[in-house]
Protein backbone atom coordinates (compact mmCIF):
# COMPACT_ATOMS: atom_id res chain seq x y z
CA UNK A 1 0.00 0.00 0.00
CA UNK A 2 0.99 3.50 -0.97
CA UNK A 3 1.72 6.23 1.61
CA UNK A 4 0.91 8.65 -1.22
CA UNK A 5 -2.93 9.70 -1.99
CA UNK A 6 -4.80 10.25 -5.19
CA UNK A 7 -7.05 12.36 -5.08
CA UNK A 8 -10.25 12.84 -7.89
CA UNK A 9 -12.22 16.31 -7.92
CA UNK A 10 -14.89 13.75 -7.90
CA UNK A 11 -14.12 12.77 -4.76
CA UNK A 12 -14.53 15.85 -3.02
CA UNK A 13 -18.04 17.38 -1.87
CA UNK A 14 -18.76 21.06 -4.03
CA UNK A 15 -18.30 24.15 -1.97
CA UNK A 16 -20.39 26.44 -3.07
CA UNK A 17 -20.56 29.11 -0.55
CA UNK A 18 -19.39 31.99 -2.53
CA UNK A 19 -21.18 30.88 -6.07
CA UNK A 20 -20.06 28.59 -8.62
CA UNK A 21 -18.56 25.23 -7.78
CA UNK A 22 -15.02 24.91 -5.84
CA UNK A 23 -13.52 21.62 -4.94
CA UNK A 24 -10.56 21.55 -2.76
CA UNK A 25 -8.82 18.28 -4.21
CA UNK A 26 -5.29 18.49 -2.37
CA UNK A 27 -5.40 20.17 1.40
CA UNK A 28 -5.26 20.21 4.86
CA UNK A 29 -8.70 17.62 4.99
CA UNK A 30 -7.86 15.68 2.04
CA UNK A 31 -4.35 14.81 1.95
CA UNK A 32 -2.79 16.13 5.09
CA UNK A 33 -1.22 19.06 3.45
CA UNK A 34 0.41 21.75 5.28
CA UNK A 35 1.36 24.80 3.56
CA UNK A 36 -1.52 25.31 1.20
CA UNK A 37 -4.48 23.66 -1.15
CA UNK A 38 -4.97 23.09 -4.42
CA UNK A 39 -8.45 23.21 -6.07
CA UNK A 40 -10.63 23.36 -9.00
CA UNK A 41 -13.60 25.95 -9.84
CA UNK A 42 -15.91 25.88 -12.02
CA UNK A 43 -18.46 28.93 -13.44
CA UNK A 44 -21.50 28.07 -15.77
CA UNK A 45 -22.36 30.62 -17.63
CA UNK A 46 -23.53 33.75 -15.50
CA UNK A 47 -22.38 32.66 -12.07
CA UNK A 48 -19.72 33.88 -9.95
CA UNK A 49 -17.07 34.03 -7.06
CA UNK A 50 -18.34 36.54 -4.81
CA UNK A 51 -15.67 39.03 -4.27
CA UNK A 52 -13.46 38.57 -0.99
CA UNK A 53 -9.15 38.37 -0.23
CA UNK A 54 -6.87 36.37 1.41
CA UNK A 55 -4.92 38.25 4.46
CA UNK A 56 -2.29 35.05 4.57
CA UNK A 57 -2.18 33.13 0.94
CA UNK A 58 -1.33 34.83 -2.41
CA UNK A 59 -3.99 32.90 -5.03
CA UNK A 60 -2.68 31.10 -8.28
CA UNK A 61 -5.35 31.21 -10.93
CA UNK A 62 -5.37 29.05 -14.12
CA UNK A 63 -7.87 28.86 -16.36
CA UNK A 64 -8.05 25.14 -18.08
CA UNK A 65 -11.09 25.76 -19.98
CA UNK A 66 -13.59 28.69 -21.45
CA UNK A 67 -12.63 32.29 -19.81
CA UNK A 68 -13.06 34.14 -16.71
CA UNK A 69 -12.93 37.76 -15.37
CA UNK A 70 -11.25 38.49 -12.87
CA UNK A 71 -11.49 42.01 -11.35
CA UNK A 72 -8.41 42.66 -9.31
CA UNK A 73 -8.66 45.53 -6.64
CA UNK A 74 -11.54 47.05 -9.60
CA UNK A 75 -9.03 46.02 -12.47
CA UNK A 76 -11.12 43.83 -14.92
CA UNK A 77 -8.86 41.02 -16.62
CA UNK A 78 -9.89 38.53 -18.82
CA UNK A 79 -8.15 35.45 -18.19
CA UNK A 80 -8.97 32.53 -21.36
CA UNK A 81 -7.79 28.80 -21.25
CA UNK A 82 -3.75 28.41 -20.78
CA UNK A 83 -3.63 31.62 -18.99
CA UNK A 84 -3.17 32.40 -15.49
CA UNK A 85 -2.87 35.67 -13.13
CA UNK A 86 -1.20 35.55 -9.53
CA UNK A 87 -3.69 37.32 -7.12
CA UNK A 88 -1.30 38.94 -4.35
CA UNK A 89 -2.27 38.48 -0.67
CA UNK A 90 -4.73 41.29 0.34
CA UNK A 91 -5.89 42.04 -2.91
CA UNK A 92 -9.82 41.80 -3.68
CA UNK A 93 -11.04 39.75 -5.97
CA UNK A 94 -14.02 38.75 -8.00
CA UNK A 95 -14.11 35.99 -10.70
CA UNK A 96 -17.24 36.15 -12.92
CA UNK A 97 -18.15 33.93 -16.30
CA UNK A 98 -19.94 36.29 -18.82
CA UNK A 99 -19.50 34.23 -21.71
CA UNK A 100 -21.86 31.49 -23.34
CA UNK A 101 -19.94 28.71 -22.09
CA UNK A 102 -19.00 26.70 -18.65
CA UNK A 103 -15.42 27.82 -17.32
CA UNK A 104 -13.33 25.55 -15.58
CA UNK A 105 -9.74 26.60 -13.64
CA UNK A 106 -7.16 25.39 -10.98
CA UNK A 107 -6.34 27.55 -7.96
CA UNK A 108 -3.46 27.03 -5.99
CA UNK A 109 -3.58 29.18 -2.19
CA UNK A 110 -0.11 29.68 -0.27
CA UNK A 111 0.49 29.91 2.41
CA UNK A 112 -1.85 28.39 4.34
CA UNK A 113 -3.63 30.75 7.36
CA UNK A 114 -2.81 30.13 11.05
CA UNK A 115 -6.53 28.83 11.22
CA UNK A 116 -9.08 28.05 8.17
CA UNK A 117 -11.83 30.96 9.39
CA UNK A 118 -9.14 33.25 8.90
CA UNK A 119 -7.88 32.23 5.45
CA UNK A 120 -10.89 34.36 3.48
CA UNK A 121 -12.26 37.57 4.30
CA UNK A 122 -15.75 38.29 2.41
CA UNK A 123 -16.47 41.62 1.04
CA UNK A 124 -19.91 41.37 -0.49
CA UNK A 125 -22.49 39.74 -0.14
CA UNK A 126 -22.44 36.03 -0.45
CA UNK A 127 -24.99 34.65 -3.29
CA UNK A 128 -28.63 34.13 -1.90
CA UNK A 129 -28.95 30.82 -3.06
CA UNK A 130 -26.83 29.43 -0.10
CA UNK A 131 -27.29 28.94 3.57
CA UNK A 132 -23.56 30.34 5.14
CA UNK A 133 -24.67 28.12 8.52
CA UNK A 134 -24.79 24.88 6.45
CA UNK A 135 -21.55 25.95 4.25
CA UNK A 136 -18.18 24.39 5.11
CA UNK A 137 -15.32 26.40 4.83
CA UNK A 138 -13.10 25.83 1.96
CA UNK A 139 -11.21 27.54 -1.36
Amino acid sequence: MSRFTVISAAQVPPNRRRGGELRVVLGPATTGATTGFLGVLRLDPGEHIAEHYHPYSEEFLYVTGGELVVRLDGEHLTVRAGEGVLVPKEVRHRVWNESGEPAEAVFHLCPLAPRPELGHVDTEPLPAAHEPALQVEAG
